[in-house]
């Protein structure tokens, strides 16, 4: 087997480029890798579509640096005529009349789509563990959980079945399970990348982003992502950057604050030794870091509980039997085909936050729960804002730990929601940010650095990042099989 998935985009588009190799070998190689994996990182795989498109571009000039890379779509980002499950037996067997917007953006760029990622179900959970077609495993270890909820996405880039994958991430679900396996992610500025054809978990705080094995290869898949989309009235009609253009400046002089909540001891003692590395490595350089106190980051998890779920219970009341997905044989009334169709269609994480949502927004407790929640996201917003006065970055772990075995977080329901203590607040702000691998605990497990930006300042993230990646120059190729399988 070839091991042109191993290279960057960069050497890809230059052998494609000369003619060295065609779209087809990429495209076999792909199928070849994924048909030989014990991974499950896929759901759906479009063979016959990727094998027709790649010989169809066979007689065409590469046009641009994407042009014939194969990428791995999320499960929950619809695709006309291949199906999009969310990983949910509710939607086990919907296929999509249309393409979103990122996707029409991918195969305008002659991309090819080798197929859709599993997830967990509805994008809700941060392990992988809550998918109807059953866990992705780690490609560093196969007794790890990939994280979540975008866990077939990351597998698929680290084990170099693909060069480059789509996510989404609503309180971390890009960041998150980018750094367990060793890729680098990117959640961008709200309203930057169209959310047209994201199966919506909660609307205000979901993103599309771009997870890839370098910081180059991410920002070329966000240059052709980010821009305004009729068909999303949140999308921002801000100019689109070049986000390869500051990649190598020099990051001396920059300033970095470091909010103390993400050094506190609630993080493992290895990850922040990891951080402090590479915060000493900046200082050395010429950039100013510093430690700051910020107020509400604390709160994350309770503001997400209630805002993610109350709007999560609303946008999933569209799946009812009539309408959508999945309809039960078991009813004799319209009650019964609403309450069985439910019960049979989602999973139980699904049920229990749809549950929760319904209840924080039923009567009073819209007043006592979801307005004071938005109320506390404003005043985090705001002390983000103002630390950007002075900072032009802000950086931390992107996790508490890193990658742990399947079934910890599952006998307490708080848990799920506690590996995203660090990450959910970018979503509550709508800031940009992105996990970039920085290391190894004593396991050989990654560790993520969580670099978050202003608004629309990706080309800082990108700039940062690709100093940092140089300077560490880690060897990211998880071992054959994973370790200790």
């Amino acid at each position: 087997m070839n091991n042109y998935l191993n290279l960057p985009i960069t050497e890809l588009h230059e052998l494609l480029k000369t003619r060295q190799i065609k779209p087809i070998d990429l495209v076999e190689e792909a199928f070849e890798k994924i048909e030989n994996s014990d991974l499950n990182a896929f759901i759906t795989l479009d063979k016959e579509g990727a094998m027709k498109r790649a010989k169809e571009l066979e007689e065409i000039e590469p046009d641009n640096i994407l042009f014939g890379i194969p990428i791995a779509i999320k499960d929950n980002i619809v695709t006309k005529n291949l199906t999009t499950t969310c990983a949910s037996k509710m939607l086990a067997d919907f296929n999509p009349i249309y393409d979103a917007t990122v996707v029409e953006r991918i195969k305008k760029a002659n991309m090819i789509i080798i197929g859709k990622t599993n997830m967990d179900e509805f994008a809700m959970g941060s392990t992988g563990e809550t998918s109807y077609f059953g866990n992705t495993l780690n490609p560093w270890n196969h007794r790890m959980v990939t994280g979540g909820s975008s866990s077939g996405s990351a597998c698929s880039v680290s084990a170099r079945l693909v060069p480059c994958a789509l996510g989404s991430d609503t309180g971390g679900s890009i960041r998150q399970p980018s750094s367990f396996c060793g890729i680098v992610g990117l959640k961008p500025t709200y309203g930057r990348v169209s959310r047209h054809g994201l199966i919506a978990f909660a609307s205000s705080l979901d993103a599309i982003g771009p997870m890839t094995k370098n910081v180059y290869d991410n920002a070329l898949l966000l240059n052709i992502l980010a821009g305004y989309d009729d068909n999303d009235y949140t999308s921002s009609k801000k100019p689109v950057d070049d986000y390869t253009s500051l990649i190598g400046a020099d990051v001396s002089g920059f300033k970095i604050a470091v909010p103390t909540y993400y050094m506190s001891d609630q993080i493992d003692f290895e990850v922040r030794e990891k951080i402090s590395d590479v915060m000493d490595m900046l200082k050395a350089h010429g950039c100013q870091v510093d430690l700051v106190e910020m107020n509400y980051l604390e709160y994350a998890i309770p503001l997400y509980q209630v805002i993610a779920l109350g709007e999560a219970s609303s946008n999933l009341a569209r799946f009812d039997g009539i309408r959508y997905g999945h309809r039960t044989d078991d009813y004799h009334n319209i009650e019964e085909l609403y309450k069985n169709t439910r019960a049979e269609g989602f999973g139980d994480e699904v049920k229990r936050r749809i549950m929760i949502g319904s209840y924080v927004l039923s009567g009073e407790n819209a007043n006592i729960y979801y307005r004071k929640a938005l109320q506390i996201r404003h005043a985090m917003v705001e002390e983000f804002k103002k630390q950007f006065e002075t900072y032009d970055l802000m950086l931390g772990p992107t996790n508490t730990n890193v990658a742990y075995t399947f079934g910890m977080r599952q006998d307490d329901a708080l848990k799920c929601f506690y590996d995203d203590i660090l990450t959910i607040p970018v979503n509550m702000a709508g800031l940009p940010a992105m996990s970039l691998p920085v290391g190894f605990n004593y396991e050989k497990l990654p560790i993520g650095m969580h670099i978050i930006g202003n608004y629309f300042e990706e080309k800082k993230i990108y700039q940062l990042a690709s100093f940092i990646e140089g300077k560490l120059n880690l060897d990211l190729m998880p071992k054959e099989g994973g370790a200790e399988c």
